[in-house]
């Protein structure tokens, strides 16, 4: 498996321990983040997350800011991106059972980093249900 990852500052630290829990899962991780607590602007951290899950470059996405809208707002701007912004590991699953999320947004000054991890644990391992909620979320993209 193949992740993608970015944050803006508020999101360096929980992006390191997310990043070392995942390689200890052999995980593949391309970091596209920030490396320090510096003020920057979270969309250029964003966007290439999204591009390579759009792509299919990664298999997923992972992207942190402080409350997690921003980056859920940049990356859900991208036609083929599901990103769900998740409080909580319940969220999480729901967010791949029903909507198929390809990208997960985290809130870093919301949520604890246990929490973060709880959350990335269950998206990674959770799977889409299909069914009913196929036909919604192919709804989804703009028409053009």
């Amino acid at each position: 498996m193949k992740i993608a990852i970015g944050n803006d500052h508020a999101g360096t630290n929980y992006k390191n321990e997310i990043k070392n829990f995942l390689i200890k899962k052999n995980i593949t991780v391309i970091n596209h983040g920030t490396n320090n607590n510096e003020s920057v602007d979270y969309a250029d951290y964003i966007h290439p997350v999204a591009k390579q899950v759009e792509s299919k470059e990664v298999d997923m996405g992972i992207i942190i800011c402080g409350s997690g809208n921003g980056a859920n707002m940049t990356a859900n701007k991208h036609q083929k991106i599901r990103s769900a912004l998740c409080w909580n590991k319940e969220i999480a699953e729901l967010s791949r059972t029903h909507n198929n999320a390809n990208i997960l947004s985290i809130p870093s000054r919301f949520v604890s980093l246990k929490e973060s991890l709880e959350m990335v644990e269950v998206f990674l391992k959770t799977e889409f249900e299909g069914g009913r909620h196929l036909k919604r979320i192919n709804k989804i993209p703009k028409k053009q």
